[in-house]
């Protein structure tokens, strides 16, 4: 999952993002709610972490503003406000978790493992393109039961292609979903990584599988 981690206190911050990556995620940091807000409106996330003490907006009002834009990313609560007026309050104006500081971070990834079926249906939690596949929930891709080694970018990179195999993926497209909020356009980040990810599947026999589509983006093949 691509996750928004709002919250200002700094060391926690980056030990929640840190935990998040190891386990397979991809996670952005903010540090105030306008922050927080403003990234949300511009990138593609699957959840946003959301403390509720927060300078520039608070977290409820990050969330009355997400809901009167229209946004309807999913946002986990992680406060140390336990009052249950402030938990049914932060759940009224649209949380679908809440989880109390301090917490275990064995908790916060079940809840998000939780959250991540949810939202994924039975049909997709396995992508089948030609020789691959690739198990979401375990965050693995196999092929003939070789397991393909990735980052966590370049599984993110593979399951958006794999999602729109035989489509058109513009590098506008790959910036929004898979990268952060920072990414240069101007770079070759892009480039770097479809290229390490054909080497790598290369190496376990899958040849040839992604296509570049000079000046529009990159295509994955589906025979």
């Amino acid at each position: 999952m691509k996750i928004l981690v709002i919250e200002d206190e700094r060391k926690l911050a980056r030990f929640i993002k840190q935990g998040l990556e190891q386990h397979g995620h991809v996670a952005d940091l903010t540090y105030s709610g306008s922050e927080g807000l403003d990234h949300i409106a511009g990138n593609l996330y699957d959840l946003v972490l959301l403390d509720l003490m927060l300078p520039g907006q608070t977290g409820f009002e990050v969330l009355q503003n997400l809901r009167a834009f229209g946004l309807t990313v999913p946002v986990m609560i992680l406060s140390a406000l336990s009052d249950p007026d402030k938990v049914v309050q932060g759940l009224d104006l649209g949380a679908v978790d809440y989880l109390r500081k301090p917490f275990d971070f064995n908790e916060l990834l079940a809840r998000i493992r939780v959250l991540q079926r949810k939202s994924t249906t039975g049909n997709d939690v396995v992508l089948r393109v030609s020789d691959l596949e690739m198990n979401l929930i375990a965050h693995e891709v196999v092929k003939s039961k070789t397991t393909l080694e990735l980052t966590n970018r370049e599984f993110a990179l593979l399951e958006l292609l794999m999602r729109k195999a035989g489509q058109l993926v513009t590098k506008n497209e790959i910036s929004e979903k898979v990268w952060a909020v920072d990414f240069d356009m101007g770079s070759n980040v892009i480039e770097v990584h479809i290229y390490q990810l054909r080497k790598k599947l290369d190496a376990i026999g899958t040849t040839g599988l992604i296509e570049t589509l000079i000046g529009r983006g990159y295509r994955l093949k589906t025979a």
